[in-house]
């Protein structure tokens, strides 16, 4: 018995160093195929660089932040103002801290001045997306990333964002009740 379990140890130690050989092995081999194919030389630089920036004109952002009166949240942007070119991927960040004893869920609903604005305001990642459940005494710091395009009418200079955040539960009770309150009439 002895003497197949030592034939087996002997062939998983070969299996064993052989694999681990194999993967020194690929590390030159996969530099090999980098070179041959392109990948990782550098030029990916280049795809990912936005000719979409309107480099020639500057737009300024004003960023304001607001609660309804049930939050008992603070609620600011970090910046309050940034210059801008359209087409320019920008990420800014908003703070919010629950100063209640409890958890509560809020709901950020965005704005912009003038509204026509937001028609060339994009957000690819936002608080606003999803409510957000802040835990008693929680603070948090939440981004936004977004871009103006650049086919951004030439007149508008300055755009302001503004995000109010509503207490999700006070909605929903006001919902509620109004259900179950008797139609006036």
């Amino acid at each position: 018995m002895a003497g197949g379990n030592s034939k087996t140890l002997t062939k998983l130690l070969v299996v064993t160093l052989g694999m681990f050989g194999f993967g020194f092995a690929l590390v030159p081999f996969y530099y090999k195929i980098c070179n041959v194919t392109g990948i990782n030389s550098g030029d990916e630089q280049s795809l990912a660089k936005n000719t979409q920036v309107d480099a020639s004109r500057w737009v300024t952002i004003e960023f304001d932040a607001n609660t309804n009166s049930s939050m008992p949240w603070q609620f600011k942007p970090m910046q309050r103002i940034l210059k801008v070119h359209p087409g320019q991927l920008v990420q800014v960040e908003y703070e919010v801290v629950n100063n209640s004893d409890q958890a509560i869920v809020g709901q950020a609903v965005p704005s912009y001045g003038p509204a026509r604005a937001a028609a060339f305001f994009k957000k690819i990642e936002c608080f606003c997306f999803t409510p957000q459940t802040l835990a008693a005494g929680e603070r948090r710091r939440m981004p936004v990333l977004f871009v103006l395009e650049p086919s951004m009418d030439e007149d508008l200079h300055t755009v302001t964002l503004s995000y109010t955040f509503f207490n999700t539960a006070t909605k929903a009770q006001q919902a509620a009740d109004s259900l179950k309150s008797p139609p006036h009439g």
